[in-house]
């Protein structure tokens, strides 16, 4: 009973799942969907069921694979040790673009502290350059350091963002959210395919909600549970938020906004209320940049420990943090801002959220599947098997759609990255097949 009472109930890890998932995946969201019209908030429906059934086999896949290497092991059980190495090499880059993805989130609301940085391509990208490796050299300290800045941070998108969910209706008009329904008269459908992305990547990260069991009270049914429930929590937090903000600001000032939240709430009470707003944007993103440059530096290690990464990866300091393996994350990431570099930050975070969007769906379909064959080993209930393939195939259609919903370019891109993925694995390969006996080498 003492034992019990130490470990995490359903209602702290529900919180905990939610409270990861929301990060800074929202804040410059508004905006990018403003573009479309406020009939892209339709999107935010499928990506929900779609979100929490990815949530929930995961969930099911960490409960019954106890192997290190969350994602890439659940790719190896059904796909072979192939697909550990190309799992790995994928999320790790799209956590990387990511980053920079969120590295322009936080510099568009620093415009308004730091007008240069929003006075052309160049500033931009130099303003976002610095704050990744300002996080990267913070990272330093090591996780537990890490962790708790992030603990106190991402309060700073969940407070406004939360608040507006609540608050901002006492300044909603119909009329405003009416003329924003559909401005460029295109198709409900070709507007939900376009914004699904957007949508996804508010839900990027929800791979980590399967925490380990031995930390939960009851995990078999908790674990689940939590997952699903942080998810729709998120999920309700967003739509309400992204409705809300809709039919506040006209829709023409709000899709050349690069700082949303800031300005609607500006526009609610005063512009020193907007620019607190803008403060705890800034510092969200910073803290969720710092937590997933960490997770990036992680993910490295992990492969690299596997053999599969190169070794430097794996090296760590007395403070347990892979400072080698973090320098050359950093660089990776510069590379990535310099060759996506526009002078819009709104166009060029759209651009690098449809990229990582499909570099991440590619590993959760892998890792996913895993699941058929990971229940075999474990021999469950029919029952059991039966809810997870139904919840598994629905998984699998939204990120199906997901990856078409992302476009050609975004496709193509990460075709060619998995392409190269597979070369780099065969030049490693050797290393994880078994020797030939030697009477067969003789004979050879």
């Amino acid at each position: 009973m003492a034992e019990s009472s130490k470990k995490m109930s359903l209602f702290g890890l529900t919180t905990l799942v939610a409270v990861n998932m929301m990060g800074s995946g929202i804040i410059m969201l508004p905006a990018n969907m403003a573009q479309l019209g406020a009939v892209s908030l339709l999107s935010w429906i499928i990506t929900a069921v779609g979100s929490m059934a990815i949530a929930y086999c995961f969930a099911q896949c960490g409960i019954y694979c106890n192997r290190s290497g969350g994602m890439s092991a659940y790719s190896e059980e059904a796909h072979g040790k192939s697909e550990f190495f190309l799992c790995s090499f994928l999320y790790f880059l799209s956590l990387a673009i990511g980053n920079v993805a969120i590295g322009i989130s936080a510099v568009g609301y620093l415009t308004s502290f730091i007008p240069w940085l929003g006075s052309g391509a160049i500033p931009l990208c130099i303003g976002t350059i610095a704050l990744l490796w300002i996080t990267t050299f913070a990272n330093f300290g090591g996780p537990s350091i890490t962790g708790k800045i992030g603990t106190v941070t991402v309060w700073g998108v969940i407070i406004p963002v939360a608040g507006l969910s609540v608050i901002g209706w006492f300044w909603f008009k119909p009329e405003v959210f009416a003329a924003a329904w559909n401005p460029n008269n295109i198709a409900v459908s070709d507007a939900i395919t376009q914004s699904i992305p957007l949508t996804l990547w508010a839900f990027l990260g929800m791979e980590s909600a399967a925490q380990s069991s031995d930390a939960v009270e009851d995990p078999k049914r908790n674990v689940p549970l939590a997952c699903l429930f942080g998810t729709l929590g998120a999920a309700v937090v967003y739509v309400l938020s992204t409705t809300v903000i809709q039919g506040i600001v006209p829709n023409a000032e709000l899709a050349n906004s690069s700082a949303p939240f800031a300005y609607v709430y500006a526009q609610m009470f005063n512009p020193l209320v907007g620019n607190i707003i803008m403060a705890l944007a800034v510092m969200a993103c910073i803290g969720s940049l710092l937590g997933w440059q960490f997770t990036l530096a992680q993910t490295a290690k992990m492969t690299a420990d596997q053999g599969m990464f190169p070794k430097l990866f794996s090296r760590v300091t007395a403070a347990n943090a892979p400072i080698i393996g973090m320098l050359v994350c950093g660089v990776i990431q510069t590379l990535m801002a310099l060759s996506t570099i526009s002078p819009n930050a709104s166009e060029q975070f759209g651009k690098l959220v449809s990229l990582a969007a499909v570099t991440n769906l590619i590993p959760y379909v892998t890792a996913l599947t895993g699941l058929l064959v990971i229940m075999h080993k474990s021999n469950v209930s029919g029952a059991v098997y039966s809810r997870n393939v139904a919840a598994l195939l629905i998984a699998m259609a939204y990120s199906y759609y997901a990856i078409y919903a992302s476009g050609k370019d975004a496709v193509f891109g990460a075709l060619i990255v998995m392409a190269i993925g597979y070369l780099l694995y065969g030049f490693i390969a050797k290393n994880f097949v078994e020797e030939r006996p030697a009477a067969m080498a003789t004979r050879a």
